[in-house]
Formats: structure tokens, C-alpha cells, sequence
């Protein structure tokens, strides 16, 4: 089935930030739970490094209360350019290249990520896009968008970022069931967080999808599912049944940055191979290790 779309290369994506992050309180009572630190960046900027390396230029940013910082962060750093801080204003002005442009939409209420992003679709148009949850940090090269940003050139076709899980954590995840195509992975079903008993696989999608702008009339009629909130599974089910979509399992690693084990993983993966900090934070859990054994 053709795909009606202006333009079919993905030069935009839209980053679902409106969440209240509950599983970090009190540390998220008043920042955002993107704006957590891992090492010296925040996860949205991880987020949004990965978008960029796979072509991308025009970030959306769905956000809700408290999310100030997160437009803080992108902006310019008035205070440190006017000041003779050399290696720290050097530090912020590559966030985000010059040919890279934000807008930020507020989502009025919190009622799913199937609503956030459909409250992006005036700044998306007709035009396929990507979905990036922050909470998944992804640590691959290449970086999980561009992974998915090739089958779509390929395809044409939605792509959503899987992976395997533990049959008990069915209930945490969307969950797809897929066949094989000419070499890909089509999905036949999706259910969002079904009981480990009734899940139809182990295979779950990651916070990394490619779109087409069809979803959002799919999203417009989508009925609130689990939770009392409309849920972006329900309008990818309903894409499924008029236009392929597409499981890509991701090379590399993920790491569950919304619960408070996936971060400390996260930041002492990525604080072991920090080029400041590195070595001599290996050297310290290694010391720590021997104290241990003692």
C-alpha cells in the first residue's frame, strides 16, 4: 500500500517530555525527569545528540509543568558568554548544531503518549517523523534512529525499535507480535503492557519509533485505552491494519533510564568510559571491590 507523504525523508522528531517522571520523587517534584544528569549530560540531550546524528533537524518538544529547563537547556547561555569562561561556554554552544531548530508545544493535560504526540502533528504536517522517549537511553553506534531511519528508506514503512524482554516484564512494555518479510520483521499485532500469561511475545517496543503521518488520524479517533489515557499502541494497531509497520530489534545497548536501577547502570556504563573521568573511576570500583571482598 502506497504512502501518501509531502516529503519521505525524516527530518523530523518529535520528543514526549510532559511526563511527571513519579518513579524519581522528589528528585522530579520540580525538574524534570529529563534533565537528569548521566555523568555531565541530561538524558534529553543524549536524546536529542542521536536524533541529530541520523539527519535530523527539527525537534519538537511536547512538554507540560515543570518543564522549563528543558527550553533553558537548548537556549543560549547569555551568562557565560558574557563572561571570560572560555572552556565552559565551549562546553554548551555545540548542544545543538546551527542548522538544528526546536519549538516547543505544551500538552494541556496528561493523557498518554498517544495524545503527545498528536499534539504535535500541526509542527510534524504530512511528513513520516520519529518518536524518542528520553527515559530510553540508548548507548550504540550507529545510534538506534539512524538504525531505523535506514529501514524507513528502505521501506517506506513505520518503524518501531524492539527488543526482547523477560517474559515478566510483558506488562511493562508494548508488546508486538511479528512475521517474517522479505528480510524484515512486519508486525501483525500490538498490545500495550499485556499480563505475562496472554502476552502474545517477549519481543517489546523501546521508546524508538519511526512514523507516518497517518497516525495522526488513527491518534484523532484513538478511545482512551489502559490507564484512562490514549495510548500511542492502540494507534499504531489501528495503522497496522491499512499500511506495514515495521520491528527493527536495535543493535546495542538500552538502558531503562525511568527506573532507578536502568540509571545507576547508565551512569556507571557511561561514566567508565568518560574521557575525563574514566579511568579513574575504574580504579575506584576496583578498590571498592577489593574493600569488599575483605
Amino acid at each position: 500500500m502506497s504512502i501518501n507523504c509531502v516529503n519521505k525523508t525524516i527530518t523530523k522528531a518529535v520528543f514526549p517530555v510532559a511526563g511527571m517522571g513519579t518513579r524519581f520523587l522528589p528528585a522530579t517534584k520540580a525538574s524534570p525527569k529529563e534533565m537528569l544528569p548521566v555523568v555531565d549530560k541530561p538524558l534529553i540531550q543524549y536524546a536529542v545528540e542521536e536524533a541529530v546524528a541520523a539527519g535530523i533537524t527539527e525537534l519538537t518538544f511536547v512538554t507540560g509543568r515543570n518543564k522549563r529547563a528543558i527550553k533553558d537547556h537548548f537556549d543560549k547561555a547569555y551568562e557565560l558568554e558574557n563572561r571570560n569562561k572560555k572552556a565552559l561556554l565551549e562546553s554548551v554552544q555545540g548542544i545543538l548544531p546551527p542548522n538544528v531548530n526546536c519549538q516547543y508545544i505544551r500538552q494541556p493535560e496528561a493523557l498518554g503518549l498517544g495524545h503527545a504526540v498528536l499534539c504535535a502533528r500541526a509542527a510534524v504536517g504530512n511528513q513520516p517523523f520519529a518518536v524518542t522517549l528520553a527515559d530510553d537511553l540508548m548507548d550504540s553506534e550507529p545510534g538506534a534512529v539512524a538504525q531505523m531511519v535506514e529501514v524507513y528508506n528502505r521501506s517506506g514503512a513505520s518503524v518501531l525499535g524492539v527488543e526482547e524482554v523477560p517474559r515478566a516484564q510483558t506488562g511493562a512494555y508494548g508488546i508486538v507480535e511479528v512475521v517474517a518479510d522479505n528480510g524484515d520483521q512486519r508486525v501483525t499485532s500490538i498490545v500495550e503492557k499485556p499480563h505475562p500469561d496472554v502476552a502474545p511475545s517477549t519481543l517489546a517496543v523501546v521508546g524508538r519509533y519511526i512514523l507516518t503521518p497517518r497516525i495522526f488520524d488513527k491518534l484523532a479517533t484513538t478511545q482512551p485505552g489502559a490507564g484512562g489515557e490514549i495510548q500511542l499502541t492502540d494507534g499504531i494497531a489501528a495503522l497496522l491494519k491499512e499500511e506495514p509497520v515495521l520491528a527493527l530489534p536495535l543493535a546495542g545497548t538500552r538502558y531503562d533510564c525511568g527506573s532507578k536501577l536502568g540509571y545507576l547502570k547508565a551512569t556507571v556504563d557511561f561514566a567508565l568510559k568518560h574521557h575525563e573521568v574514566g579511568s579513574e573511576f575504574s580504579d575506584y570500583l576496583a578498590a571498592r571491590a577489593v574493600t569488599a571482598e575483605a
